[in-house]
């Protein structure tokens, strides 16, 4: 696949993931869901590790590397999940957009790398205010909406502080591998919580859930990894950050055109607030690239 094809890949799938994250969890029974994408995950990404000949290590490393990836996928997940059922798929997509800060924030607490600086901070504080017009909008969301969108954000602090771990163990695997060795231990967990918590199948699964499902196993868990550390490889750190910024407003509007989903002025200016903060948090990135 050619680079440009790969980035608008990725920004189709981050951008239809928290949609179809709702769709699957239809009915009760959101742990069942969830257990069934990471299992349709597993198993593709155990196909693909036989068909392209990539070993599994299993090396001090590399067991390491998985426990911190696939601790991290197990616990933003299911916050994910659970908040999805509360919180409107694009503001999910919107929240998400915070990762590069919160980020720069766990990197610099634990990597010691430069997060402090004042383009970052400015972008921090707007990320902040777009965090708070969003929590004012007074949107007319389930009762438990701002549980939800609490879980939600406990996900992308979860997801970063997996990402940092990865990071500061220093491994050197190739990203299908990594893939494979977290999901290994990831469904265990999931269907152990699944089993102490509801257990019992759904009596029915609609067609629409179904398929979303199967979408998020194939794209979602697998090829949407890969093709990111793809992707990096060849470009820049601010042409892949671009990712982040186009991803939340193309999700709101799936969310909306797709979905039904009211989005309320204060939320396009949160969301706008946020998207400027990442601007700035990036663009401070770039101008002072390593820790002093």
């Amino acid at each position: 696949m050619s680079v440009p094809a790969a980035y608008l890949t990725i920004i189709l799938i981050w951008s239809t993931t928290p949609l179809a994250i709702q769709w699957s969890s239809e009915g009760d029974s959101f742990l069942f869901a969830l257990l069934a994408r990471m299992t349709v995950g597993v198993v593709l990404c155990l196909l693909l590790l036989k068909t392209f000949k990539v070993a599994l290590p299993m090396h001090r490393d590399a067991r390491r590397t998985y426990v911190a990836a696939g601790l991290g996928i197990y616990g933003a997940m299911l916050c994910v999940y659970w908040g999805a059922r509360y919180v409107p798929s694009g503001l999910v997509a919107v929240l998400f957009g915070l990762s590069p800060i919160v980020t720069g924030i766990a990197a610099a607490l634990w990597l010691g790398e430069r997060a402090f600086t004042p383009g970052k901070l400015a972008g921090m504080l707007l990320g902040v205010v777009g965090l708070a017009l969003i929590f004012g909008s007074r949107l007319a969301l389930h009762e438990h909406a701002w549980a939800g969108i609490a879980a939600v954000l406990l996900a992308v602090v979860l997801q970063a502080i997996s990402l940092v771990w990865v990071k500061r163990i220093g491994g050197t695997m190739p990203a299908l591998a990594v893939t494979g060795g977290a999901l290994l231990l990831a469904v265990p967990l999931y269907a152990l919580t699944w089993a102490l918590t509801d257990g019992v199948p759904p009596a029915t699964l609609a067609p629409r859930a179904g398929w979303a499902i199967l979408y998020l196993g194939v794209f979602g868990s697998v090829l949407g990894f890969n093709l990111y550390y793809y992707v990096v490889k060849h470009l820049q750190a601010g042409q892949i950050a671009l990712i982040t910024l186009v991803t939340p407003v193309s999700a709101l509007l799936l969310g909306h055109f797709l979905n039904g989903e009211s989005i309320q002025p204060l939320v396009w200016l949160g969301t706008a607030s946020i998207c400027c903060g990442l601007v700035l948090h990036q663009w401070d990135t770039l101008a002072y690239p390593k820790a002093e």
